[in-house]
């Protein structure tokens, strides 16, 4: 029982008074959080397309099962709009059932992946993409944040989302971009003064209590969209269970499949920065996919980790998971008993408090970094943050991750070089610097001139190393052209793997002492007296 709590509540269970102010902390964080979530998670559902009741009960279940399950205490997680964005046609097309369909699938798909451990395959994922991918995220928090400055009624839902609506201007433009900055003043100085209550609650707190005592003339919450349900219910998908359904949602289910796990991982690195935390990939992505699939059963529309909330819960002193059950508790409690009380709250002051996340957000060090990185990487950043913008962040990290894979291969393949000199009995010696693989080989094979060389030829790996089948062929494809011109060859300091994979050349390799005893990065089967692919 106690371990359990422990898990909950943090280290701080056997000291009183520190478990006390961390208990006030992560709730507090949390009732911040869960007004942050309201305002997002109705305009998300907007842009799927469907009621706002169903972002709030996506919001609610996703968080509270990812808080009490996830891979890293203080994420937050709830309907973000990078899914949003890919639900809208599946629900103007086939309706809702088809996307609570689409959303258990999601979900069985993320287990799937956590069950294999392909969360591990996050750390492949260079540095210059996940500047790109906060700097993007930032411009696209902010970009969200626009569509409150539009006089509430006059925006409709279309095939892609909140379309149209007009701009607020005169007297309600800058009394609004006046609470905005005083939310904001709130937030940068309360810190100065006093940690006992988040800045971002008190700014909430502090606008929307100018609003109410003075009567202003602001939109609310409540101008959205009434938020007042009651709990969510267990609701099974009513869809054809046929080949067709699945050919329909199956398609859209990898797709936010994939986009949830990249969001999540990346916004789980990112916060296991602030907070020195390591792993929880792969249970990030099964709690993720648990989160979903009970969800697609709850009439809920998904989710995934948030990186503004999640920005503004550990920025607010959370880090345990207390905080995330209470933003989730504490929606729930908004929705079935307190919807009167949030929807009175003024739009100025969420947006002042998502301001200070995009701040906070964006890489700011990254304009200065531009100039110092190499070209390549300065790209990437840029890439992936205009990428990010104009599509969607899933396909953002793929872009930046192939560069920066291609740039890789390529500095590499440059590197392939050789020393040669000969020695006093008439032998030419080959010294290979720099890894030999499929970028590299073709350097490799123009290293040689068989033609004009000795009558022995010695070719040292000392300083080389065999990546991949590839540079093995190479390797066979020079040993022919030495034997063809009836040349002797030897080959020296190459694995013990590879003694068994190079059949041509095997009878030509030197034993050493010293011969290095890595492993390929693939494993190869020989067959037939060659080279077979790679299994």
């Amino acid at each position: 029982m106690k371990r359990g709590l422990m898990t909950l509540f943090g280290d701080g269970f056997s000291n009183g008074a520190a478990l006390g102010t961390s208990w006030r902390i992560e709730i507090l964080a949390g009732l911040t959080v869960a007004l942050a979530l309201v305002p997002e998670a109705v305009a998300f559902a907007f842009v799927a397309g469907v009621h706002p009741l169903v972002g709030l009960y996506a919001a609610f279940i996703v968080g509270l099962i990812t808080a009490l399950f996830g891979g890293r205490p203080g994420m937050i997680s709830g309907a973000t709009g990078a899914l949003a964005v890919v639900m809208v046609s599946l629900v103007a097309t086939h309706g809702v059932e088809y996307l609570f369909a689409t959303v258990v699938l999601m979900g069985l798909i993320q287990i799937a992946a956590g069950v294999l451990r392909f969360g591990k395959f996050i750390r492949l994922v260079p540095h210059p993409v996940m500047l790109g991918f906060v700097n993007g995220l930032a411009i696209v928090i902010f970009l969200a944040q626009m569509t409150q400055f539009k006089v509430p009624g006059t925006m409709e839902i279309g095939s892609h989302g909140m379309t149209g609506g007009e701009w607020l201007s005169g007297g309600s433009l800058y009394l609004m971009l006046a609470l905005v900055a005083l939310t904001m003043a709130i937030i940068w100085i309360l810190p100065r003064y006093t940690t006992a209550i988040p800045a971002p609650l008190a700014g909430i707190g502090i606008v929307a209590l100018v609003v109410i005592v003075f009567g202003l003339d602001v939109p609310r919450v409540g101008d959205m969209a009434s938020i007042e349900g009651g709990l969510p219910s267990f609701h099974i998908p009513t869809v054809p269970l046929t080949l067709e359904t699945f050919e329909i949602i199956l398609p859209y289910a990898l797709i936010l499949a994939a986009i949830g796990l990249i969001e999540s991982l990346l916004t789980l690195n990112l916060v296991g920065e602030i907070t020195g935390k390591r792993g929880g990939a792969s249970q990030e992505c099964v709690a993720q996919g648990v989160a979903n699939t009970v969800t697609g059963f709850f009439g809920g529309m998904g989710g995934c980790a948030m990186i503004g909330q999640s920005m503004i819960n550990v920025k607010s002193g959370a880090r345990m998971r207390l905080a995330g059950v209470s933003a989730a508790l504490f929606l729930l409690a908004f929705i079935v008993v307190a919807s009167p009380v949030i929807e009175m709250i003024p739009l100025a002051a969420l947006v002042g408090v998502m301001f200070m996340v995009v701040i906070g957000t964006f890489a700011w060090n990254s304009i200065k970094v531009l100039r110092k990185v190499p070209l390549t990487d300065a790209f990437v950043i840029i890439l992936v943050t205009a990428v990010t913008v104009a599509y969607d962040l899933a396909t953002a990290v793929f872009v930046g991750v192939i560069v920066s894979a291609l740039a890789y291969a390529w500095n590499n393949a440059t590197r392939i070089r050789a020393r040669s000199y000969d020695t006093p009995e008439g032998a030419r010696v080959y010294q290979v610097q720099g890894p030999l693989f499929f970028g590299s080989a073709e350097g490799f094979s123009e290293l040689f001139d068989p033609a004009d060389d000795p009558s022995v030829v010695i070719v040292d790996f000392a300083e080389s190393r065999v990546v991949d089948q590839s540079a093995l062929t190479a390797i066979e494809a020079v040993a022919v052209k030495y034997q063809d011109a009836g040349k002797r060859l030897q080959l020296r300091h190459l694995s013990r793997d590879c003694h068994q994979l190079l059949t041509r050349a095997g009878s030509l390799i030197v034993d050493s002492d010293d011969d290095p005893d890595y492993q390929l990065a693939v494993d190869y089967g020989v067959k037939t007296g060659q080279l077979s692919g790679a299994h």
